[in-house]
């Protein structure tokens, strides 16, 4: 008690010992430090996280180089095939391998361009093989090169088979189902314009025959997407025939980066000014896709 009351008297009147003092002092020291290390340890965490964002999205092929390392690589796999499945199902696509590759096109090449159209347009890896090779299967019966499927079906829904425009194109390649309905009777009707493989099978049967129809594959899109009566479709064919030379590099075995600025999506401004132009939109020498 009388300790208690010496020390309560040296503090209250301000005399507290050089002991006291250097214990006070080293306290704070230690606790200054203590948080000055902890911020910067955030920082570089921060820093790191951000990088590490920046290096995935420019290379996304180094993510799955992360995934393999990882301990629960097996599972993560099981899990990432049962949700592709899940998603095949729902596209109602067909079964896998159900569609072979072309006889003329090695299935190595095709896989390029499946694992390439994956990771630049964010398809799952069932997803994006299944459209592949439904792309290829109907540029083998309408005697079309896929890739350029491939490439409109990019400008045209970035690969969203749901994709809707609001002047009723549908589907990855955007058809205009009501223009071209009859194209789907064997189908199943207009219902099926937002199915994934009737899409393509109809879509690449409409670019066929609007390249026959106009004599090259430049003017043959610009009737596709509905601008053969307008000065400028846009900027669209040069859309489909820059993305269509990626794709042909990535065919050949060339590294092609899989992030390039996004393109603008002309196709839908050109139909709409088709519909304000012209009141019958199912002319035949401008028949839109």
């Amino acid at each position: 008690m009388n300790n208690l009351r010496k020390l309560s008297a040296l503090v209250g009147a301000g005399n507290t010992s050089p002991r006291f003092q250097l214990f006070g002092e080293d306290f704070f020291a230690r606790v200054g430090g203590f948080l000055t290390t902890a911020r910067r340890t955030l920082i570089a965490i921060e820093l790191a996280v951000v990088a590490a964002l920046a290096l995935a999205f420019f290379q996304p092929e180094l993510l799955d180089d992360l995934k393999a390392l990882s301990p629960f690589a097996d599972t993560a796999a099981e899990q990432e095939a049962t949700d592709e499945d899940a998603l095949v199902q729902a596209l109602s696509l067909p079964e896998r391998g159900m569609l072979a590759s072309n006889d003329n096109q090695p299935a190595r090449t095709q896989q390029r361009v499946t694992d390439w159209l994956a990771k630049r347009y964010r398809i799952a890896g069932s997803a994006s093989n299944m459209l592949v090779g439904a792309a290829y299967e109907s540029a083998r019966e309408v005697k079309i090169d896929p890739l350029l499927i491939l490439a409109v079906m990019a400008i045209e829904s970035r690969f969203n088979p749901y994709a809707e425009s609001s002047v009723g194109a549908q589907g990855l390649m955007q058809v205009m189902s009501k223009v071209h309905h009859d194209k789907f009777s064997g189908h199943g009707g207009l219902n099926a314009a937002l199915n994934p493989v009737a899409n393509i099978q109809v879509g690449a049967s409409i670019l066929k025959d609007m390249i026959s129809r106009s004599g090259s594959i430049e003017a043959g899109l610009k009737l596709y997407v509905g601008a053969g009566n307008m000065t400028t479709d846009g900027g669209y064919a040069d859309k489909v025939m820059a993305e269509h030379a990626r794709l042909r590099a990535v065919a050949a075995g060339k590294r092609v980066p899989t992030f390039t600025p996004s393109p603008l999506q002309s196709s839908e401004k050109v139909r709409e000014a088709k519909v304000q132009t012209l009141p019958n939109r199912t002319q035949v020498q401008t028949e839109p896709a």
